[in-house]
């Protein structure tokens, strides 16, 4: 029933998917970081950046942003993130593309994790002699990591599917090969794509669960 996956590397597709999932989430998490600590800063014009960031990447179709970074970044303005072949340039296009959209709701969801820690002890930090990046990264981000594991879990998974965009881009990722397949073997279309949304549960469920746990051990009891 599925000789026809003897043709194709599916296996490689989903590395590949693995890899752009990876290296997006790391992205995102340090980026998105950022953006939240400018979205709390104490200076407007961080603030307002923050602020017009995530209001103007948020709402805009990712599509629009991946196929932006080739077209525009490379294509256009020559920008080829250090070199390599074609399909290299492109898996990093399409890492800084992820990373560009989903920081937006890794900042959005930590800055509701920095909402629900007591004023108060931002107070007495600041108190004690503290500065603003010291009561940051010492006091209110630790709690709000704790706070917000399943919200950052949701963006990984969606993340990990929205991963498939970058075929827009020509990067040989799962979509594309599912693409190609079902160009191919229209006679097993649906165990084509039953074959797809079995890679992606495989990839998805266990995250969630486990840091669904996790979520559950590191949340802070008020």
């Amino acid at each position: 029933m599925f000789d026809f996956l003897d043709q194709y590397d599916v296996w490689e597709a989903f590395w590949v998917t693995i890899k752009l999932t990876l290296y997006s989430a790391i992205g995102s998490l340090i980026w998105g970081t950022l953006l939240a600590a400018m979205r709390v800063s104490p200076v407007p014009v961080m603030r307002a950046f923050g602020t017009l960031y995530i209001n103007t990447v948020r709402n805009t179709p990712l599509t629009v942003i991946i196929v932006a970074t080739s077209l525009g970044l490379y294509q256009t303005l020559g920008i080829e993130l250090g070199g390599g072949t074609s399909k290299d340039i492109n898996f990093k296009l399409a890492v800084l593309g992820l990373i560009v959209y989903h920081a937006s709701f890794v900042c959005e969801s930590l800055r509701s994790g920095i909402n629900t820690v007591p004023v108060g002890q931002a107070e007495a930090a600041r108190a004690l002699g503290l500065n603003f990046i010291q009561v940051l990264t010492l006091i209110v981000l630790p709690q709000a990591f704790r706070s917000v594991v399943a919200p950052l879990a949701n963006v990984l998974i969606a993340l990990t599917k929205n991963t498939t965009v970058a075929a827009a881009i020509g990067v040989a990722e799962a979509a594309l090969l599912m693409k190609e397949m079902v160009e191919n073997e229209s006679d097993v279309i649906f165990l084509v794509f039953a074959v797809f949304a079995f890679g992606f549960i495989v990839l998805t469920l266990p995250v969630g669960l486990l840091l669904g746990w996790v979520s559950k051990r590191v949340a802070v009891k008020r």
